[in-house]
């Protein structure tokens, strides 16, 4: 696949408006995806079967210090944005600053919004939004036992501060 990924985000309203008028479905999820794992790739490809073409907003360092904390992220925004940029599920990418993804789903008017089943539908940001424009919100099972924040806790743990 020779399509570049990671957009501007300048760019990304005209590039969906073509893939709109083609009659794709856009479907937007947002994350950190600071150490990637198994659980962000499930994710991600289920994520992906609600539609066309999938749309993710990465958080850039300054929106993941403002949610998690001075220790994060671990990764910075270019490695990050590279990492998921090799999952073929991922259609674009598109780095945002701000604390919440608001902006940006409003930019792009998914057609379908999903996040993880940890967060009840009518929490999610942008949802009623995406539904007042006539698309869905789904929500995704999320693997037990992993994340980010586990990661990080067994390196400290067998490794030591």
């Amino acid at each position: 696949m020779n399509q570049k990924k990671i957009i501007p985000r300048f760019e990304i309203r005209e590039i969906i408006t073509k893939l709109k008028a083609e009659k794709k479905t856009i479907v937007f999820t947002n994350g950190c995806f600071d150490i990637l794992h198994s659980g962000h790739v499930k994710y991600l490809r289920k994520a992906a079967q609600y539609g066309n073409i999938l749309v993710l907003g990465l958080n850039s360092d300054k929106s993941v210090k403002n949610i998690k904390g001075d220790k994060r992220p671990i990764n910075k925004e270019n490695y990050r944005a590279c990492v998921v940029e090799a999952l073929f599920c991922i259609d674009y990418i598109v780095l945002f600053d701000e604390p919440d993804p608001m902006s940006l789903i409003k930019e792009i008017e998914p057609d379908v919004l999903v996040k993880g089943a940890d967060w009840s539908i009518k929490n999610i940001i942008g949802s009623d939004f995406v539904k007042k424009k006539g698309g869905i919100v789904k929500t995704i099972n999320l693997e037990p036992d992993i994340s980010t924040t586990i990661i990080i806790n067994k390196i400290v743990e067998k490794y030591g501060k």
